[in-house]
C-alpha cells in the first residue's frame, strides 16, 4: 500500500534562533538557496506522497505563501534566467495537495499529529520532522522506511540513530531486538522520552522520521500529558510497542540537527 499523506509538524516558535525566528520560521532557513522545509516536502514526493498536512501556527503563513503561487513575481521574472530556479518548487506545487491545521497550543508533538486526525486519515502516514534534514546519496530515508512498510504494512515504523550516550537525554531512546534476515531492522519492546543515562536502555535515538498506522490516534487520545503538559509521540509508541506493534530501521545515511544553529551550519557545508 502506498501512503498517501506526510505530516509536517511545524508549529514551534524557533526560540534557538532568536531573533530571525521572530517573523521568519525557521523552517524557512536556508540551506544554500533552498530551505529546510523545501528538502523535507521533496523527500516526501520523492517517495511517491503528494498529499501534504502541515501542522502549523497562525504566525507563520510564511510557509503557506512559500508553497503558493505568487503571480507577480512569477510574472515579473517569466522571461530571464532567474525564472529556471522556481521550476522545481512550481512543478512540486502543481502535482501536490496542500492542507494547513492551526496549532493553538504548543503542547507536544503527539498533540500535533492528533490534531490531523481532524482529516479522517484511514491509511498509514508519514511524518517528518523539517528539522532533521537528511541525506542518503542511494535512496532517501522514508523510501527506506518505505521499503519495511511493504513488508509490514501493519506496524509502525521509526528511524533510528546511534548517538553519543551523553546525548540520549535529548532523544525518544528505544529498548529493541534485531529482527533475523533484516539489516539493522528492530523489534521495539519498548521507548523512554529523553531518559537520563543511567536509565537509557540504549543509545539508539527515534530522529524525525515515522511511520504510523492509523491505530495511532486512538491512542493518543488517551495519551497523559508529561510534566511539560505535552503529549509525547514517544508515550504513544511504547503503547503500541508493548503488543509488538512497532519496528525501527537504523536507516543509511547522514542526519543534520537543524533545529540547532551549529546543525544548520552543518548542513549548509555540506551540501554546499
Amino acid at each position: 500500500m502506498l501512503l498517501k499523506h506526510c505530516i509536517f509538524p511545524v508549529a514551534g516558535f524557533g526560540t534557538r534562533f532568536l531573533p530571525i525566528t521572530k517573523s521568519v520560521p525557521k523552517e524557512l532557513l536556508p540551506i544554500g538557496s533552498k530551505p529546510l522545509i523545501q528538502f523535507a516536502v521533496e523527500e516526501a514526493f520523492g517517495a511517491g506522497i503528494n498529499q501534504f498536512v502541515f501542522i502549523t501556527n497562525r504566525h507563520k503563513n510564511a510557509i503557506k505563501n512559500y508553497f503558493s503561487p505568487f503571480k507577480e513575481l512569477e510574472d515579473h521574472i517569466k522571461d530571464s534566467a532567474v525564472n529556471l530556479l522556481l521550476e522545481g518548487l512550481n512543478s512540486l506545487c502543481l502535482k501536490s495537495k496542500f492542507s494547513f491545521l492551526y496549532q493553538e497550543k504548543m503542547n507536544g508533538l503527539g498533540a500535533a499529529i492528533q490534531l490531523a486526525n481532524t482529516l479522517n486519515i484511514d491509511s498509514p502516514f508519514a511524518v517528518i520532522l523539517p528539522d532533521d534534514l537528511c541525506y542518503s546519496s542511494e535512496i532517501s530515508v522514508l523510501e527506506q522506511m518505505i521499503q519495511i512498510h511493504r513488508k509490514f504494512p501493519d506496524k509502525c515504523i521509526v528511524a533510528l540513530e546511534e548517538v553519543e550516550i551523553e546525548s540520549v537525554s535529548s532523544y525518544g531512546i528505544i529498548h529493541g531486538n534485531l529482527i533475523n534476515n533484516y539489516n539493522n531492522l528492530y523489534s521495539i519492546e519498548s521507548l523512554i522520552e529523553k531518559p537520563s543515562i543511567d536509565i537509557a536502555p540504549s543509545n539508539l535515538a527515534v530522529i524525525g522520521r515515522y511511520i504510523l498506522t492509523p491505530s495511532i490516534f486512538k491512542i493518543l487520545k488517551d495519551v497523559s500529558m508529561d510534566k511539560n503538559n505535552e503529549i509525547q509521540i514517544t508515550d504513544a509508541l511504547n503503547e503500541m510497542a508493548k503488543n509488538g506493534q512497532v519496528l525501527g530501521l537504523k536507516f543509511t545515511g547522514n542526519r543534520f540537527d537543524c533545529g540547532k544553529p551549529a546543525g544548520l551550519i552543518e548542513a549548509n557545508n555540506f551540501f554546499l
